[in-house]
């Protein structure tokens, strides 16, 4: 369901998208005389001295100034801001975001997303929702995105998906990855399957017992998933982790080529749990949202997901802390 994006970028390259405000003289600006402006953050109050208030002030403030400027809007701004300076700040609204509980970063994306829709109706020639989409489903839900999180995206694109600025025929993608995000949300169950090792033993997801469950889809001979088995294997500590029942890693095959899976698994690390999704239950009823293998999922003792589809540096930054505690 890549359908939408890709009309979004064509959008982008057809209209050559003009400035959203024109000269003063009322004429067009060109790209060499135009004048662009630095991310305009948000002033903390002297009187916010607390840690947390200054976070939840500057949350709630972050898009203010942004929003309330006006600038060119094409390929290279937004608002009259550098595009690539836009983006740095968006991640840098993500990372203050995953610092307070979700359902309280859910509400402030919502309340961002209002903040486009507004800016929008207040000049609905100009191309502010088209760019703030792009960038916001490029960094949130793109499965190369090294800061996505679908729990973040789920309230922007359900916003996406009922806006009356939604072109009709991007929707249906909208409605689509709305769907998808909202499956296996942050704090739920992680819903439980079979899987069979190579030995032929059939084990449960749920029957894991562990503090922390590391639910690892992968295929065999993916270069992505070595890097991540690298990566995780590197982690100082993981294997007393692992030995002392703080942590599982539970890697499973879900695709067709059981034959390659079971010529390759013997080079999965011997303290993981590694088998096949036999009966196909996660592929064929979207038991979870696997867009891209490899997918790393984060569960807590009572098999609560604390991360879905997440970067491999928040889970291992995650077991980290969990060690340090």
């Amino acid at each position: 369901m890549r359908t939408r994006r890709l009309i979004s970028l064509l959008l982008l390259a057809a209209l050559a998208l003009p400035a959203c405000r024109q000269g003063g003289a009322g004429t067009a600006r060109t790209p060499a005389a135009r004048q662009l402006r630095a991310f305009p953050l948000p002033e903390i109050p002297a009187v916010y001295t607390d840690p947390e208030e200054r976070t939840e002030y500057l949350l709630d403030h972050f898009w203010d100034r942004f929003f309330a400027g006006d600038g060119p809007c094409d390929t290279g701004a937004v608002l009259g801001v550098d595009h690539g300076e836009v983006e740095k700040q968006l991640a840098t609204f993500a990372t203050l975001l995953g610092r307070i509980p979700m359902p309280q970063a859910q509400d402030k994306m919502r309340r961002f997303f209002h903040q486009i829709e507004q800016k929008q109706a207040a000049d609905t020639a100009s191309h502010v929702y088209l760019l703030m989409d792009e960038i916001v489903s490029r960094y949130l839900y793109d499965p190369n995105s090294p800061v996505r999180d679908e729990d973040l995206y789920l309230p922007f694109v359900e916003g996406l998906a009922a806006s009356p600025y939604t072109r009709d025929e991007a929707r249906p993608g909208y409605e689509y990855e709305a769907r998808m995000c909202a499956l296996t949300p942050y704090g739920s169950v992680a819903p439980d399957f079979r899987f069979t090792d190579l030995r032929g033993r059939v084990h449960t997801l749920h029957g894991v017992r562990a503090r922390t469950t590391l639910l690892f889809f992968s295929n065999p001979g993916c270069y992505a998933c070595q890097e991540i088995i690298g990566q995780l294997q590197a982690v100082p500590g993981i294997g007393q982790m692992i030995a002392g029942g703080a942590l599982a890693v539970v890697n499973v095959y879900i695709d067709e080529e059981v034959d390659k899976w079971r010529e390759y698994a013997p080079g999965y690390p011997a303290d993981w749990l590694c088998g096949y999704n036999a009966d196909g239950r996660i592929r064929e009823e979207h038991l979870y949202n696997v867009r891209a293998i490899p997918s790393l999922y984060l569960l807590d003792e009572g098999k609560h997901i604390l991360m879905k589809d997440a970067p491999t540096e928040r889970v291992i930054s995650y077991l980290q802390n969990q060690q340090n505690r």
